[in-house]
């Protein structure tokens, strides 16, 4: 049951990160976090048309209605002269939002490097601390990502909060798909982050409960070798006994068994212990 729940964390956390970063990558990539459209009402019969229409990204704005319909533009260009925005508060909005865009970029190297290191300690699950470091750092990535959204938001707000109010003109505004795949890059990411987090607990606490007690450690009873004072490690004992050991072995076993009238004279007996 245990090694099926670890199984069952290890390809959750692998898909949770998988398409936190499929998301994340598609959401700085496009071009729709934020719609706005402009126009103005008539007061006769209450009618609107529209002025200027756009969706931008973290990159580009594209505008699909008013004098500049079909044309996309970069950021840092949008301030043209011969681009007609409507109003200032427009202007401000997309000039502010540039802000946040550092955020999701560093979030996408973050998720990239945990879905590495997470996919390495899944390979090789004997590393148990690369499930900690992949979670650590997809929780980094996420809270990276939510920073940049909440600057976003509130970049945005503060502008339409200082817009003007006429009856003559409208400005409406809506968050984009881009901005829905970041928001859920967000949940996906800290999952996927936490069932790592809680993986590395899960391997390490198996780890110890298969760990010998250091009280079962044999030491060695030999004053005179080299190694005396030493521990003889668990995994030594299941290895198997070299030659040279059964040599000695069978060398003293035969020394033993010699009939005890057979004595060696004084002057040859010569020491062999090392003490």
């Amino acid at each position: 049951m245990s090694h099926c729940s670890s199984r069952a964390l290890t390809l959750l956390s692998s898909v949770f990160g998988a398409c936190g970063l499929l998301l994340v990558g598609i959401a700085v990539s496009t071009d729709y976090w934020l719609y706005m459209e402009e126009g103005t009402v008539s007061p006769q019969n209450q009618t609107t048309e529209v002025k200027m229409a756009l969706h931008a990204g973290l990159w580009r704005v594209c505008f699909f209605a008013g004098r500049e319909k079909g044309r996309c533009v970069a950021s840092e260009y949008f301030l043209e002269p011969e681009i007609n925005l409507v109003t200032e508060n427009t202007e401000n909005i997309l000039k502010t939002v540039r802000t946040a865009t550092p955020f999701p970029m560093v979030s996408l190297f973050l998720v990239f490097t945990a879905f590495v290191i997470s996919n390495i300690g899944h390979i090789r699950p004997q590393r148990t601390i690369l499930a900690f470091v992949s979670g650590i750092f997809f929780i980094l990535s996420g809270l990276s990502l939510v920073v940049g959204l909440v600057l976003y938001i509130s970049s945005i707000n503060d502008e339409v909060m200082n817009r003007p109010s006429s009856s003559e003109q409208y400005f409406h505004y809506r968050y984009g798909w881009s901005f829905a795949f970041a928001a859920s890059s967000f949940l996906l990411k800290e999952g996927a982050g936490v069932m790592s987090v809680y993986l590395f607990t899960k391997r390490y606490a198996e780890e110890e409960m298969y760990r010998p007690h250091p009280a079962f450690y044999r030491p060695r009873l030999s004053d005179c070798s080299d190694y005396s004072g030493q521990f003889l490690q668990p995994e030594a004992w299941r290895r198997g006994r070299s030659p040279s050991d059964i040599s000695s072995d069978v060398s003293i076993q035969m020394t033993q068994n010699y009939p005890p009238a057979i004595k060696y004279p004084d002057h040859l007996h010569i020491s062999t212990s090392p003490c």
